[in-house]
């Protein structure tokens, strides 16, 4: 009984916490930054999750708040946390969730200093090319 209880408060809470105009806008704005960022369409994305894509661009507009179950699925979809949706803090839990990716880099880990250093600069470089195709793309 108690465990429905809280998760009724959190429910609550969250309902409360939307209706600020401020935080359903921010909110909507990290939906959407990480939608494009695994180039997917709104279609796409609400088809993942279970709802038509008007719905999503509602809530990517900050118009309107998912329910709960929705705000899950949303997280869960696009590989992130609520709590990154809801605040954008990324958390020191948050998880790596490309298991493969988690692997490499456990793997890499026992490597000497200068081979860990010669992937982080691979690594930086293919971050900065896709963040500069990425401000290219609206260019072309």
């Amino acid at each position: 009984m108690t465990d429905r209880i809280q998760g009724e408060e959190i429910i609550q809470d969250f309902a409360t916490t939307m209706k600020d105009r401020r935080i359903l806008k921010a909110f909507g704005t990290r939906v959407k930054a990480l939608r494009k960022q695994k180039e997917w369409t709104q279609m796409e994305l609400a088809e993942k999750i279970g709802i038509r894509f008007p719905q999503l661009n509602k809530y990517e507009c900050g118009l309107q708040a998912p329910p709960f179950d929705k705000l899950i699925m949303l997280s869960e979809a696009l590989g992130t946390t609520v709590d990154f949706l809801l605040t954008g803090e990324l958390t020191d839990t948050q998880l790596l969730h490309n298991f493969r990716l988690l692997e490499r880099f456990r793997a890499l880990e026992s490597f000497r200093n200068n081979d860990q250093e010669s992937i982080i600069t691979l690594i930086d470089a293919l971050i900065v090319k896709q963040r500069v195709e990425g401000a290219l793309k609206p260019l072309r």
